[in-house]
């Protein structure tokens, strides 16, 4: 059948149906990824949170840019073209083998070339199904990434600060027991140093302050000390680390650091070491048992984190297609 969203057309095979993905299916979402990451690579590295906070950023529309499909009421795969190069998608470890990861990948190809992208791409568990059929597709790699775990009972070392120095978590706005996206000269400066790091390798435009709090202090299950912030002698946010606490499948709680950035010119100071130190070991106090992190090719931080004692515990790779 042909199901459109917008003017895009996704064909299924027989004894499925699709329609635009609504800001309910979250869990259904969650649900069809954790099985595939699960499947793939072991564990399950997305939270539900994860994608209520990617729908949540200003000018997003899931229905506009997001498509489910089903077997009778149950959601079995998606896809979505998140913004600019960026989509994803995911299809439930039962229902692969009958095309609809295809019809997925073009559906993502038209609608992002719909929204004037000019190329689109997503991360895949390396070597895994998805990966092959990207690649069969003609999809190329354009970088790979890493989840890395610090070992069980293993400790990132504490890094002296400069003299004047701090690390602390970050400083709520005046009216920030709203959680609403007033700014402090805090989260400010997170944002700032976040952005400017990033944006050093990433091809993108630059996020808002409001794109980066909804992923960050507006994000489902946030605490003022999952923000982490190292201020200089002046009080200026030169560091900046973003905390999530994951529950696992066993019932223990991840320390998984989601962002993690310094100033350039304050770099070769040991500003990272100390944030990683520093989330870990808050995050142990409030009831962590894990810890980990991913980094990207594009970053050249692979190094830092094996030097701190963290592992790799599985592999990515992004693979786009130009439209």
């Amino acid at each position: 059948m042909a199901a459109p969203t917008g003017s895009v057309a996704l064909t299924l095979p027989p004894g499925y149906t699709a329609r635009p993905l609504t800001a309910e299916d979250a869990r259904g979402v969650f649900e069809v990824m954790a099985a595939q990451e699960k499947h793939d690579v072991g564990t399950v590295e997305i939270e539900e949170a994860d994608i209520v906070a990617d729908w949540q950023r200003p000018g997003y529309v899931v229905e506009e840019h997001g498509i489910g499909v089903f077997s009778g009421e149950t959601l079995v795969a998606y896809s979505e073209h998140v913004r600019n190069d960026r989509g994803d998608a995911a299809v439930h470890p039962e229902h692969r083998g009958k095309g609809i990861g295809t019809a997925l990948a073009g559906w993502m190809q038209e609608t992002a070339r719909a929204a004037g992208a000019t190329v689109v791409g997503m991360p895949v568990p390396q070597g895994s199904a998805g990966d092959r059929l990207l690649e069969s597709l003609g999809y190329r790699a354009r970088w790979e990434s890493w989840v890395l775990e610090l070992p069980e009972g293993a400790e990132v070392a504490d890094r002296p600060l400069p003299q004047g120095y701090t690390v602390r978590a970050a400083e709520l706005p005046a009216e920030g027991a709203d959680r609403s996206p007033a700014r402090s000269p805090d989260y400010e400066g997170a944002w700032t140093v976040q952005e400017d790091a990033f944006l050093e390798w990433s091809d993108r435009p630059r996020d808002t302050f409001e794109e980066w709090a909804a992923g960050t202090v507006q994000r489902p299950g946030f605490e003022p000390w999952h923000l982490r912030v190292v201020v200089d002698p002046d009080g200026r946010v030169v560091g900046m680390a973003f905390l999530i606490m994951a529950g696992q499948e066993d019932g223990t709680t991840q320390a998984y650091i989601d962002r993690l950035a310094t100033a350039g010119d304050q770099r070769g100071k040991g500003l990272g070491q100390a944030l990683l130190a520093d989330a870990f070991r808050v995050a142990r106090e409030h009831g962590a048992t894990s810890s980990s992190l991913s980094t990207d090719s594009r970053t050249g931080a692979l190094g830092l984190y094996e030097k701190v004692g963290m592992v790799v515990s599985s592999t990515w790779v992004n693979r786009a297609i130009d439209l």
